[in-house]
């Protein structure tokens, strides 16, 4: 059995190639991304746009596995088309390699961002409204996915995860971001500090790819992926502080003049400060995510969220969160 890992050479990617690699000794790993990541020595890696139509000189078998984590995703950051010619085509072409070669076990990286913009919680079942072109094109690709296993749903195992915010080592993300405005004295609440953002750790996330994969099921399964219940700003804060042994105090501003000073300093190309008027907008909203499927499902977290902190700032030898 072999793993064919499309978009490996991305933050989870990484750790979920290196942790193949440490598991499965004896299989082959391929990373298939349109950039080499040489922190993934022991895949192979093959240069693969998954906008185009795959085919592989490798032997491929219905045993081995396909996980699709290929995406665009960073918001902001995008044209509104990127996100749908990545996202939307690489379903389809990823689905399609998965048909050509009687692939039986398919996991997809999906995205919190179909739910949409809300305060209300959401379970799997959660009707999708997604807002953005992000959050759209993940919900096609989900579709898509799910066309895949319902032609030979008595023989096929698709899993859908849907992350929260993903942190770790390599992430350079939300977290990073928070970490770094926390020390640097340049992060505020914007107008409220129990804002929920649901959140999962890389290397919890990994594992759990894993231990679904292993499940001997045909089936389609969406899980949320994070922590149950999920933390507000203020918490996960107050733990990134208590984690890496910072002591600072974060004052509450009106959301309206964080948002009006960050237009500012990115009009006045301040891109060093991490702050854009969309990312102040995002922290003063919700992700009410719930994780109690997940927690639920038989799987045996590894990490608390203090656990996963300290577990990250120790990657970096103790010194800082990146």
């Amino acid at each position: 059995m072999n793993y064919f890992v499309f978009g490996g050479s991305g933050f989870i990617g990484t750790h979920l190639i290196n942790l193949l690699s440490k598991k499965y000794p004896n299989s082959v790993v391929y990373n298939l991304d349109i950039k080499e990541n040489k922190q993934n020595g022991k895949a192979i890696y093959i240069n693969c746009d998954v906008r185009k139509s795959i085919e592989l000189d490798v032997p491929i078998t219905s045993n081995d596995i396909v996980i699709n984590l290929a995406a665009v995703h960073t918001t902001p950051g995008h044209p509104d088309h990127e996100y749908f010619e990545t996202n939307i085509l690489g379903a389809e072409n990823v689905t399609a390699f998965a048909e050509r070669h009687n692939v039986k076990k398919l996991l997809f990286t999906s995205s919190i961002a179909p739910y949409g913009a809300s305060e209300e919680m959401k379970t799997e079942i959660t009707l999708p409204m997604p807002n953005t072109p992000y959050g759209i094109s993940k919900l096609v690709a989900e579709k898509i996915h799910m066309i895949w296993q319902i032609k030979k749903n008595t023989e096929r195992q698709l899993t859908i995860v849907r992350p929260g915010v993903v942190f770790g080592k390599g992430e350079n993300g939300n977290f990073t971001r928070l970490y770094w405005g926390i020390k640097k004295h340049r992060f505020f609440y914007p107008g409220r500090k129990d804002t929920i953002k649901a959140s999962i750790y890389v290397k919890e996330l990994v594992n759990f790819m894993l231990y679904r994969i292993e499940m001997d099921k045909t089936d389609v399964e969406i899980y949320n992926c994070t922590y149950e219940p999920a933390f507000t700003i203020e918490e996960i804060s107050n733990a990134m502080m208590k984690a890496t042994g910072m002591k600072r105090t974060i004052y509450k501003i009106p959301g309206g003049a964080l948002k009006f000073a960050a237009g500012v300093i990115g009009a006045l190309g301040g891109k060093s400060f991490g702050i854009h008027p969309d990312r102040v907008k995002k922290l003063m909203i919700s992700t009410n995510i719930s994780g109690k499927k997940l927690k639920d499902s038989g799987y045996k977290f590894q990490y608390s969220f203090d656990e996963a902190l300290k577990d990250w700032y120790k990657d970096n030898d103790n010194l800082y969160l990146k």
